[in-house]
């Protein structure tokens, strides 16, 4: 039964389409599970780089934290989702932060080695991993170009429009996601400060593009909010 689970987990990620059958209850096989409770670090800098993991119930954040403390959050992490994943292309030691948000989090955890040499014999999986790794690169630059390009009321505005059209849900002819993210949470994410996206949440509520409280985002109307951050 928890061969099958795993396998049906497996099946819910893109990335492990090209598997065959065999590959899968190999992949299967070096899964172990893991659960931590919120707020949890799962590792960070200077620790070995031997696993990746995938997310299977939960939320957490990939983060960089300067020498002063100040935290930049890179990447929000969300069932089902590959984690970890730079120890495939060589980092021996994490240079980032993993840590759960205000739920426990679930996931399961695969030696680099076993992982690469399924993907040694399986190039489109090599491929698939590929691509995974230019997404990541593209939303990288992307996130440098809103630094460069834009103010911090947009940068707030343009994040929020970004994570309801991918992980909201339509409620008539509104919008609403619910998520783990305090207002310093947002600011990590977008560079700015928690004044400054408490003060841009509230500017937005007063203008009826949005209502929010502790743990939800209704957006009126997503066309609006869009054009706001422009």
């Amino acid at each position: 039964m928890q061969t099958a689970a795993k396998i049906s987990l497996l099946e819910q990620f893109d990335l492990f389409d090209a598997l065959t059958e065999n590959e899968k209850l190999a992949l299967a096989d070096a899964m172990e599970l893991r659960k931590k409770p919120r707020y949890t670090i799962i590792y960070q800098p200077g620790e070995v780089s031997e696993h990746i993991y995938l997310l299977c119930k939960g939320s957490l954040k990939i983060s960089t934290h300067s020498s002063e403390g100040k935290e930049v959050i890179k990447q929000l992490i969300h069932p089902e989702a590959i984690f970890g994943e730079l120890a495939l292309v060589g980092e021996t030691r994490r240079s980032e932060t993993a840590q759960s948000l205000k739920e426990e989090v679930q996931f399961y955890t695969i030696r680099v080695a076993d992982f690469q040499r399924i993907m040694a014999k399986n190039p489109i999986l090599s491929q698939r991993v590929l691509l995974l790794f230019g997404k990541r690169m593209m939303a990288a630059e992307n996130k440098l170009e809103d630094l460069i390009f834009k103010d911090a009321r947009s940068r707030i505005v343009s994040f929020l429009h970004r994570v309801v059209a991918e992980r909201g849900r339509q409620v008539g002819y509104e919008m609403l996601l619910k998520h783990s993210l305090t207002h310093q949470d947002i600011a990590n994410i977008t560079c700015t400060s928690r004044q400054t996206v408490t003060l841009v949440l509230n500017e937005l509520r007063k203008e009826n593009l949005i209502y929010f409280n502790r743990g939800r985002i209704l957006v009126r109307d997503m066309e609006t909010l869009r054009a706001s951050a422009a």
